[in-house]
């Protein structure tokens, strides 16, 4: 396989020259590191030139503008696949040569798993349990996956057919020409549930569970209110898009987005949310995501 390893970033310039460091020292190299650099203002650009390290500069294009230009460079120079991760992560090894080494026909993406890298026995993101359908399940106890050794039990042929993207996710780009690319409207959240979904629409997903990406933990990261305003609405407009149990899925996306906020900001700020200063972030969010509108439309 031909693979692209492409990295997107912003402002992280140590972060991500710790992510090139182990992408050039994997067992199975990419036939080319090339970084999405998003306006970074903090030296990311000199240091790439420096390195030697190939780089495309474009306007901020939030999250889903990078992984929607690599993925166009992969199509536009003919890889077979593209090894997608953020900056701020970085790769074992191995990781790359488990993935190819799982890569089989009817796969249209395979992803490392994310552990935490102060505390490699968990995930960053849980894993969840699946409906009968291949969707997070509801009414499952429990809900998610927590550690590595709990899905190695569950999963003794050592693939679970369930990625977290886009962090070390090694894509199909036939399959890409197919369904197309990363929708950008969703910016700062959400296009990685928009194109997972795609994807399962097309083939196999799995997660390579001796593929590992390292990842610093992020359930302690605050909310911004840009942040907290697209994680709502597209969550929402997922929900409508792709799932069932449409209106309990948004109850519990609110129910969740309200919590995450009390435990990341406390308190205060999640009570601003609900009825004071925020509350009108809160509101909009809700109101654009049940009714679909899609796009950067956020103002504060």
């Amino acid at each position: 396989m031909k693979i692209l390893a492409a990295v997107v970033t912003y402002n992280r310039k140590e972060l991500l020259a710790r992510c090139i460091d182990h992408l050039q020292a994997q067992s199975r190299l990419p036939d080319l590191i090339l970084i999405i650099n998003n306006a970074s203002t903090d030296g990311t650009e000199e240091m790439l030139k420096e390195r030697g390290v190939s780089f495309i500069t474009q306007d901020n294009l939030g999250s889903a503008g990078g992984w929607r230009r690599s993925i166009q460079y992969a199509m536009d120079e003919n890889y077979d696949a593209v090894w997608l991760m953020d900056d701020d992560g970085y790769p074992h090894s191995n990781a790359l040569a488990k993935l190819e080494e799982a890569w089989d026909e009817g796969i249209v993406c395979a992803s490392s798993i994310v552990l935490r890298e102060d505390k490699p026995t968990h995930f960053v993101f849980p894993m969840p349990i699946l409906d009968k359908w291949g969707q997070p399940a509801i009414f499952a106890f429990p809900r998610k996956i927590y550690t590595w050794a709990e899905l190695k039990a569950a999963t003794p042929g050592g693939t679970y057919p369930y990625a977290q993207l886009f962090n070390g996710a090694l894509v199909s780009v036939a399959t890409a020409r197919r369904i197309g690319n990363v929708n950008s409207n969703y910016y700062l959240s959400g296009d990685e549930v928009d194109y997972s979904c795609r994807l399962h629409a097309a083939g196999r997903v799995i997660s390579v569970l001796d593929a590992i990406q390292y990842h610093p933990d992020v359930s302690r990261r605050p909310f911004t209110p840009v942040k907290f305003y697209y994680y709502l609405k597209n969550q929402l407009i997922l929900n409508s898009l792709y799932f069932k149990s449409v209106m309990l899925r948004h109850i519990l996306t609110i129910g969740v987005v309200l919590a995450r906020t009390l435990s990341r900001n406390g308190p205060g700020e999640a009570l601003a949310y609900l009825c004071g200063s925020k509350a009108s972030v809160f509101y909009l969010a809700i109101y654009r995501g049940l009714r679909g509108e899609i796009g950067k439309d956020f103002v504060g």
